[in-house]
C-alpha cells in the first residue's frame, strides 16, 4: 500500500496571530529533507484535502495548502500501464470479409423480398416510403433507447445533408420504380454502369480529369449494358429509365457527400440514420401525391386477397433489410478504403444477379449473360484504374 504524503507546515508556522507572509504558509521544496525512498506509480494521483483537528481553528485565517498524494489502486499489487490492443492484419481481414459478407446477404435478401412485394403490390413510391420509414423508427428507438449514442449535430449538419438527401431520395424511388417493371436481375446490370455516369458527370460538370486506363473501362461497361439491354427478354422503357436516373442520382450523392461532409464526425451508422430521416420528409409528400391512400388501400385489399398474409412479411422484411444493408454498407466506409468498397459493391452486384435469377426463374439468353459479365467485368477494371 502506498502510503500518503502529506505537505503541510511545521505547527510553529500557525503559532500566534501574525502570519509572516504567504510564502511561509507553504514550505519551500529545497527545505523539504531528501528521502532515500521514491515512490513511482504508473496510475494516476489524485488530490484529496485533509481534515484534521485544526480544521476549524484556521477557518478565520488564510487556510493552508494541505494535499494527500496517494494511488488509486487499493492493492498492493503493481501498478501497470494500460495497454491499448493493436488488432493484427488478420483480425482486420477476418473483420472485412465479415462485413462483405453480412452486406451482400442482407442485400440479396432485401432484393427478394422487395420483388416480392413489388410483384404483388405494384406501388413503387409507398414502398419506398415504407422502407426509409422502418429504418428511420428503427434508429430513433435506438437513439431513445441508448442502444446507440445519438450523433451530435446542428443546423448546419442538416444543410449540408439536404442536397445528398434529394440525390438519395430520387436514386432509391428510380430504383425501385425499375424493379417493378422489370426483372431484379436487368435492374442490377444496368446499376452496374453507375462508374461510367461517375465519370462523366466529373468529367463534364466538374471539369475532373481522369488516366486514360479509367476512360478505356468504361467501354466494357457501356458495351455490356448496351449487349444486355438489347437482348432482355422482358425490356421494359420504364425500368430502364429507372436504373438509368437511379445510376445518375447516386453519382450526385456521391459527389455531394465527398463535397459536404468533409471534417464532418458523424459515424457511418448515424450518418445513414440522418439521411434517411430526411429522405423520408422529402419523399412522403411525393409518394402521396404519385400514389395517394385510395390507390393504396385497393392494391392493399387486393394484394391480401391474392397472396394473403403473407404479403405483411414481406413488406416488413423488405422494410427492415433495406435499412440494415445500407447501415452496413455506410459502416464498412468506416473501415475500408473506396477502392476496396468499390470492389465490393461490384462482387455484390453479381451475388443479387445470380440469386435473383435461381430464384425468380429468369430467364437469361447467353448472350443477355455475356452482356451482363462484360459490363460487370468493366466495373472491375474501372475500380482498378482508379486506385
Amino acid at each position: 500500500m502506498i502510503p500518503s504524503v502529506r505537505l503541510s507546515p511545521a505547527p510553529a508556522a500557525f503559532a500566534g496571530s501574525n502570519l509572516r507572509s504567504k510564502s511561509a504558509l507553504v514550505p519551500s521544496i529545497s527545505s523539504l529533507k531528501p528521502s532515500k525512498y521514491v515512490v513511482s506509480s504508473l496510475r494516476p494521483l489524485y488530490l484529496a484535502p485533509l481534515g484534521g483537528p485544526r480544521t476549524a481553528e484556521l477557518k478565520s485565517q488564510r487556510q493552508p495548502l494541505e494535499f494527500r498524494c496517494a494511488a488509486s489502486a487499493a492493492d498492493d499489487k503493481e501498478s501497470k500501464a494500460e495497454v491499448v490492443p493493436v488488432p493484427s492484419e488478420g483480425t482486420q481481414r477476418l473483420k472485412i470479409s465479415i462485413y462483405f459478407a453480412t452486406w451482400w446477404a442482407l442485400n440479396v435478401i432485401f432484393n427478394i423480398y422487395n420483388k416480392k412485394v413489388l410483384n404483388a403490390f405494384p406501388y413503387p413510391w409507398l414502398t419506398s416510403t415504407l422502407s426509409l420509414a422502418c429504418g428511420s423508427a428503427m434508429m430513433l428507438f435506438s437513439w431513445a433507447t441508448r442502444l446507440v449514442e445519438a450523433p451530435k449535430t446542428d443546423l448546419d449538419f442538416w444543410k449540408v445533408l439536404f442536397p445528398v438527401a434529394v440525390a438519395h431520395t430520387i436514386g432509391h424511388v428510380a430504383a425501385t420504380v425499375s424493379m417493378s417493371k422489370v426483372a431484379v436481375s436487368f435492374t442490377h446490370i444496368i446499376k452496374s454502369a453507375e462508374p461510367a455516369f461517375s465519370v462523366l458527370v466529373s468529367r463534364f460538370l466538374l471539369g475532373e480529369t481522369f488516366p486514360v486506363p479509367v476512360y478505356l473501362s468504361l467501354l466494357p461497361i457501356i458495351g455490356g449494358c448496351a449487349l444486355a439491354a438489347v437482348t432482355e427478354l422482358n425490356f421494359n422503357m420504364v425500368g430502364f429509365m429507372g436504373a438509368m436516373i437511379s445510376n445518375l442520382a447516386f453519382v450526385f450523392r456521391n459527389i455531394f457527400s465527398k463535397k459536404g461532409m468533409k471534417g464532418k464526425s458523424v459515424s457511418g451508422m448515424n450518418y445513414y440514420a440522418c439521411l434517411s430521416i430526411m429522405s423520408l420528409v422529402i419523399l412522403t409528400p411525393f409518394a402521396i401525391a404519385m400514389e395517394g391512400p385510395q390507390m393504396w388501400a385497393a392494391g392493399w385489399q387486393k394484394a391480401l386477397a391474392e397472396v394473403g398474409p403473407n404479403v405483411i412479411w414481406w413488406v416488413a422484411a423488405q422494410s427492415v433489410f433495406y435499412h440494415l444493408y445500407n447501415q452496413v454498407s455506410y459502416m464498412s466506409l468506416d473501415q475500408i478504403s473506396p477502392l476496396t468498397f468499390s470492389i465490393g459493391n461490384t462482387m455484390k452486384r453479381i451475388s443479387v444477379i445470380v440469386s435473383s435469377i435461381i430464384i425468380f426463374h429468369t430467364p437469361v439468353r447467353p448472350v443477355n449473360a455475356l452482356g451482363a459479365a462484360i459490363a460487370i467485368l468493366g466495373t472491375f477494371l474501372y475500380s482498378q484504374a482508379k486506385a
